[in-house]
C-alpha cells in the first residue's frame, strides 16, 4: 500500500523534506530560509514539512535521529541528506546539483 508520504516523494518535481520539532530553535532559524529557497524555485521544487513528534513512523522509517533534517527526493528516489541549518545559497546549490 501506497502510503500517503511515498506519494509525496514519488513526485519528477524534487521535494525536500524538512524534518522537524515545534521546540527546536534550529529548525525555527531554517524556516525562512526553507522560503527563501522556495521562493527561488518556485514550482520547481516543493518543499513538505514533516513534524518528527507528529510524525514518529515516518520519522522513524528514514531514521531522523536529529532536527532539522532535510532530504531530498525526486521519482520517489532520496537524493541527498543531512541535519542541521544550511544557508539559502548552500541549500539552491545543493538542490540544484541534486535534481535533473
Amino acid at each position: 500500500m501506497t502510503t500517503p508520504f511515498q506519494t509525496l516523494i514519488d513526485s519528477e518535481i524534487p521535494v525536500l523534506v524538512d524534518f522537524f520539532a515545534t521546540w527546536c530553535g534550529p529548525c525555527k532559524a531554517l524556516s525562512p530560509i526553507l522560503k527563501q529557497v522556495k521562493d527561488h524555485f518556485g514550482e520547481r521544487l516543493k518543499i513538505v514539512k514533516i513534524d518528527v513528534d507528529e510524525n514518529p513512523g515516518i520519522a522513524a522509517s528514514y531514521q531522523v535521529r536529529g532536527v532539522p533534517t532535510l532530504m531530498l527526493f525526486q521519482n520517489g528516489k532520496q537524493l541527498w541528506r543531512q541535519s542541521g541549518v544550511l544557508s539559502k545559497e548552500n541549500l539552491i546549490k545543493i538542490i540544484d546539483e541534486k535534481s535533473n
